[in-house]
């Protein structure tokens, strides 16, 4: 069993390797992945920042947990987009002729695009304090907040590379999730609060996995201003618990499904 664990872990890394290398040799995949979420911070943060009031503190410091709940989920469909571009060039049925590890293709997509993750989020991070974010929380918060967020976007991964493995090209990926990622990241507490919606879209913006883990990201930071009413929602007033439950439920059903379809 521990054998079988080991090879998994090399043949994975093996294969990380493989699409870390592809991007330094591709940069607009890295260019891609760092633009978004910059031109984001720019534009609310100053173009709708003076329009949007948030009582007690200042937009942009409102802004940065969603940016980055924002960049991660819709950036998990690099994962789909990877994966149904090597099914489409045939390198698919080379990796499963090789003596190697089925389930390491997908553990080494996942892993490779957590190293993407991580280098837009330090990014990000730096564009935020650019323009006026800061962690009242010092490093231990800012070291939480960032470890909670890189495990919801490894979680999205994980269900980003079993949606590539049955879709049939990259451009289909990039449809289906713009059409899915799109209401959910947007229906939620990411950009503006949720209590000004209206009351049905507020329940659903309260209970989305996306409004959690922004909720999350700045009550670690410390992003959360003195005098905010308390979340009326439990999924808001405990969302470190709600998002690392629902991280739990994603990778419990979606790593076998994974798994299971690359061996098929």
């Amino acid at each position: 069993m521990m054998a079988t664990i080991s090879n998994t872990f090399a043949d994975g890394m093996t294969v990380a390797r493989r699409n870390v290398i592809k991007i330094q040799r591709v940069p607009t995949i890295l260019v891609a992945a760092l633009v978004q979420p910059l031109m984001m911070i720019v534009i609310f943060g100053y173009v709708f920042g003076g329009a949007i009031d948030i009582p007690g503190d200042s937009y942009r410091e409102f802004l940065i947990g969603g940016v980055f709940a924002v960049t991660l989920t819709f950036g998990s469909s690099f994962t789909a987009a990877g994966l149904a571009d090597d099914m489409q060039k045939g390198i698919m049925d080379r990796f499963r002729s090789l003596p190697m590890s089925r389930s390491a293709v997908v553990v080494g997509r996942t892993a490779s695009d957590l190293v993407l993750t991580t280098i837009s989020l330090v990014a990000m991070g730096i564009a935020g304090l650019a323009v006026g974010w800061r962690v009242p929380n010092g490093i231990d918060g800012a070291l939480a907040g960032f470890a909670l967020l890189l495990l919801y976007a490894y979680a999205l991964s994980w269900v980003m590379a079993y949606v590539g493995q049955v879709v049939p090209s990259v451009d289909t990926v990039n449809n289906a999730s713009l059409v899915v990622l799109f209401p959910l990241t947007f229906a939620a507490n990411t950009l503006v609060p949720s209590e000004t919606m209206p009351g049905w879209l507020r329940t659903l913006a309260e209970w989305n996995p996306v409004s959690a883990v922004t909720q999350a990201a700045r009550e670690l930071f410390g992003n959360i201003p003195a005098g905010t009413p308390e979340p009326t929602a439990w999924s808001l007033q405990n969302p470190i618990f709600y998002t690392l439950a629902c991280v739990a439920a994603i990778l419990t059903v979606f790593v076998p499904l994974a798994v299971r379809r690359f061996g098929t």
